[in-house]
């Protein structure tokens, strides 16, 4: 007879999933920066949106998310409120909103991770699948970009080298 052992540590601390999701953070930044600020605002290909727009987008979702999880406010999500016109105010936001991430993310429990919450009044799913929601919707974002950058003969950085 076969017996299995069963875990009782958990697969992933809170403080390693911020990391993994920093980490992504932080190599979306440098696909903002290998822009040229032109091609930032206007390149697009097959129809898809600038870059600039994508990157608003991410800028417009995780600290505000985050921030509404704590507070348990259930507000739609508004990209609206932030237009830049340079790169360096993309990535002068996108610094804050690191810090902003950081901030709330440190205030969810290891229990709230695991209830539901509807996200901007329309996303109903545990706290943790939203969070994972927020790295892939950036990783699928961040490949239109690897897509443009090379579409301007441009080397994107390696996708591996994230910190």
């Amino acid at each position: 007879m076969t017996t299995t052992a069963t875990a009782t540590k958990q697969f992933m601390s809170t403080e390693q999933l911020l990391k993994h999701w920093q980490g992504h953070r932080n190599l979306t930044r440098r696909v903002i920066e290998a822009f040229p600020e032109k091609e930032l605002f206007e390149f697009s290909v097959g129809g898809m949106r600038p870059f600039a727009k994508l990157a608003v987008e991410l800028i417009s979702i995780g600290g505000v998310a985050l921030k509404g999880i704590v507070e348990k406010n259930m507000e739609a999500y508004n990209e609206e409120g932030f237009v830049p016109t340079t790169k360096e105010d993309i990535l002068k936001k996108w610094d804050e909103e690191t810090e902003v991430i950081n901030h709330y993310f440190g205030q969810i429990s290891e229990e709230r991770f695991q209830e539901t919450f509807n996200l901007f009044g329309q996303y109903e799913f545990p706290v943790y699948e939203n969070i994972l929601y927020f790295v892939d919707n950036e990783i699928h974002h961040r490949g239109q970009g690897y897509v443009y950058l090379r579409a301007l003969g441009i080397e994107p950085p390696f996708f591996w080298e994230r910190f």
